[in-house]
């Protein structure tokens, strides 16, 4: 006699640990480890789910659970609506080598009735669905970090070589906010590493160049433009609405007016810098316990012993990486996702094409960031750096 659906269901649950809504939420007030996996659609789980459960449904879980849950040996619970489907991919995950699986019997449904703790996700419009796709696939981003991204405010301090890749690539992503602060206008000898720019706009503002290649990249990103260089009169005006810097200027006066306005207002800095053919990038977060920049270079060396590009050259696709590597710390910074940059630095040298890593320690006695600080006001930079 051919096995029916009753049966089938039947023994299934033979083979299975099942557990209860009451000992799952026992298990989330007292944080135990626990992963939960919500086996149900995703216009279901749209509606509504058990908070800190990850979405992977029943249709898809064989081919993403590995991805989302790489280690076999983890706690894992699924629920879904009503215990018959979680029951089915427990029996599959026990199949794939899982050694401790249970599944929720009953399911959400019930949950929900004993008006047990649920959240929503954010509610992505279907072009956002759409468009971030790829990154919805992503279990440390979702829909979720792809939500915190739209609500980000990064501020980019140049629109020029480190720029224009930082902003493509962050603005791809669905940044939702992106300021640009450049007061220098696209010239054609930018073109051979400004990428945001184009021949037809030679002779135009930079911020407003900048603000055209965003908005065709991506309509859902805001451009707050500053065509205005950055000094201590309006350093705190521009930084106050961001929650992050990415700085791709080219000289100590703007990079140590950088340092200490991030450090008083605690914004955190995705520096990065380019000199011929070799990069460095690194993030300063001195709220989080990291250096900052005067805790490596506590003063400027003198104008002749820091050419700028425009005295000594770069290779055109070198700010393109160091760019991309500065939006992905902004990035992974927003999400809460990875190991930042923070107390390292990246080095890169692109004619040995050879990556290499420096620690960096946070200095006691630096005079911004230290406990016993002596820079407590912004400083006459240009003075101090004898330039100009």
């Amino acid at each position: 006699m051919p096995t029916t659906y009753t049966d089938l269901i039947a023994e299934v649950r033979k083979t299975i640990s099942t557990v209860t809504l009451e000992e799952i939420k026992r298990r989330i007030e007292a944080r135990e480890p626990m992963v939960l996996v919500d086996v149900r659609e995703k216009e279901e789980n749209r509606a509504g789910y058990i908070p800190g459960a990850i979405s992977v449904p029943r249709g898809f879980l064989e081919m993403q659970i590995e991805q989302k849950v790489p280690d076999k040996n983890a706690p894992v619970v699924l629920y879904c609506a009503g215990g018959t489907r979680s029951a089915l991919a427990a029996k599959s995950l026990v199949d794939l080598g899982y050694t401790r699986v249970e599944s929720a019997n009953p399911g959400f449904v019930r949950w929900k009735d004993l008006g047990y703790p649920m959240e929503t996700p954010p509610q992505l419009t279907d072009a956002q669905r759409d468009r971030y796709s790829r990154h919805l696939l992503l279990p440390e981003v979702g829909e979720v970090g792809q939500a915190k991204l739209l609500a980000s405010k990064i501020l980019l301090l140049g629109a020029g070589g480190l720029g224009s890749p930082a902003a493509l690539y962050l603005a791809a992503a669905g940044v939702g906010t992106i300021g640009l602060v450049d007061a220098d206008v696209v010239d054609a000898s930018n073109l051979q590493r400004q990428i945001m720019h184009a021949t037809s706009r030679v002779g135009m503002p930079k911020v407003e160049s900048g603000e055209k290649t965003i908005r065709d990249l991506n309509p859902d990103v805001k451009v707050v433009k500053f065509e205005e260089r950055l000094t201590s009169d309006n350093v705190e005006r521009i930084f106050r609405d961001f929650d992050i810097i990415v700085d791709g200027c080219d000289n100590f006066p703007t990079r140590y007016l950088v340092n200490d306005a991030s450090v008083w207002m605690k914004k955190p800095v995705v520096h990065g810098s380019i000199f011929r053919f070799e990069g460095q990038v690194t993030t300063f977060h001195p709220a989080a316990g990291g250096p900052c920049y005067r805790c490596l270079y506590p003063e400027p060396p003198p104008p002749h012993l820091a050419p700028s590009c425009q005295e000594a050259g770069v290779l055109g696709v070198l700010p393109g990486l160091v760019g991309t590597v500065q939006a992905t710390e902004a990035i992974k910074l927003v999400l809460g996702q990875g190991s930042p940059l923070v107390g390292r630095l990246l080095t890169y040298d692109s004619l040995r094409m050879k990556f290499g890593e420096l620690k960096l320690r946070k200095d006691k006695t630096c005079p911004v960031c230290g406990p016993a600080p002596t820079i407590t006001s912004y400083v006459d930079y240009e003075f101090f750096c004898n330039i100009g």
